[in-house]
């Protein structure tokens, strides 16, 4: 898939059997839609790790031609470090009408709308490929539940599954799922701390801030 990983990181939320979007991860999936773009940032060469902070490279002069990316960007200053959680946690409310926007855009979904007993306004999600958003779901699913090395996984696909297991996506993985993986979960989320330092304890301390506010 040609999306960016905030993108994919948004149909993964997508159940494709009841054609909606996962309720139980909506109030988490703007920071963990912000948390993909930092990763992309990260793998692109244009965030990296400062102190535990995050810091703009040499070469973030060169904005992402993705909007949402070089918002996400822009919120790392220059002159000074931020921390993590706060790169992932700004303008989190945001995040979901902006990557959702640039996939109706390019014609990957379709947004309806309706209002629910005639005032409450709902939008429709419709996927044009739903094959591929399935495809791409057991890919990332595969990464945990069929026993594979994260080491020997593409790093995109690893943080996706550490995103969907972290955010409690459960249109990639079940409550269930979740519990008889922890092992397997576990091995992913070191090697992406690895890679990624200070992503995952950044998309905790947002995911956690999120569900207390909710209840």
């Amino acid at each position: 898939m040609a999306q960016s990983l905030p993108q994919r990181m948004y149909l993964l939320g997508y159940d494709t059997e009841r054609n909606r979007l996962d309720p139980t991860s909506a109030v988490v999936r703007g920071p963990l839609l912000r948390a993909a773009a930092v990763a992309d940032l990260i793998l692109a060469g244009l965030l990296t790790d400062h102190g535990g902070k995050a810091e703009r490279t040499a070469a973030a002069g060169l904005a992402p031609a993705d909007p949402f990316l070089a918002k996400v960007l822009e919120d790392a200053p220059g002159a000074k470090p931020r921390r993590w959680h706060a790169v992932v946690d700004r303008d989190w409310h945001k995040a979901e009408d902006i990557v959702r926007d640039q996939l109706a855009t390019d014609g990957t979904i379709t947004v309806g709308r309706h209002r629910v007993m005639g005032i409450f306004p709902v939008r429709d999600i419709t996927l044009a490929d739903p094959p591929q958003v399935q495809g791409l779901r057991e890919r990332v699913r595969d990464v945990v539940l069929n026993g594979q090395d994260p080491a020997a996984v593409p790093i995109e696909d690893a943080v996706l599954a550490m995103l969907s297991a972290e955010g409690d996506v459960h249109t990639v993985f079940s409550a269930k799922e979740n519990r008889a993986n922890r092992s397997a979960i576990k091995a992913l989320a070191a090697h992406v701390d690895t890679v990624l330092p200070g992503l995952r304890k950044a998309v905790q301390y947002s995911v956690a801030a999120r569900r207390s506010v909710s209840g």
